[in-house]
């Protein structure tokens, strides 16, 4: 009877336990990070990050809103919108544009990624900075 009650114990524990990884991405996420690398794909899979020169910087904070100095809306648009928020890997926009309305993100090493809808491929590479 004990060893019932301690497995049962035992397998309730394990199933109690929660590997939040959204959690911990989220605490990674927050913080600026700058632009340093696009990847416009001309097809077939093909394309590669290349270096880009860009000021542009994102600020992730803790409650959920995300920033810009430049726009969200870029590059798809000249439509100024500077924040939006963000949660479960999408970034909110409210651009105009159907493929900068929501942005999808990945955190790959010490890279943030946005993925953006586009027939060949366009993605951004950030990398975290200290402002």
């Amino acid at each position: 009877m004990k060893k019932i009650i301690f497995t049962l114990i035992t397998i309730g524990i394990l199933f109690s336990c929660n590997n939040d990884d959204d959690s911990n991405s989220n605490t990674r996420l927050v913080g600026n990070w700058k632009l340093i690398e696009v990847l416009a794909d001309p097809g077939g899979g093909s394309g590669t990050f290349q270096p880009i020169d860009s000021n542009k910087i994102l600020e992730f904070n803790d409650n959920g809103i995300v920033t810009t100095n430049i726009s969200l809306c870029d590059p798809y648009s000249d439509e100024i919108i500077s924040s939006g928020t963000y949660n479960d890997n999408t970034i909110i926009t409210n651009c105009q544009n159907p493929n900068i309305a929501t942005i999808s993100y990945e955190l790959e090493n010490q890279y943030l990624i946005l993925n953006f809808i586009s027939n060949e491929g366009y993605s951004q590479k950030f990398k975290k900075v200290s402002l």
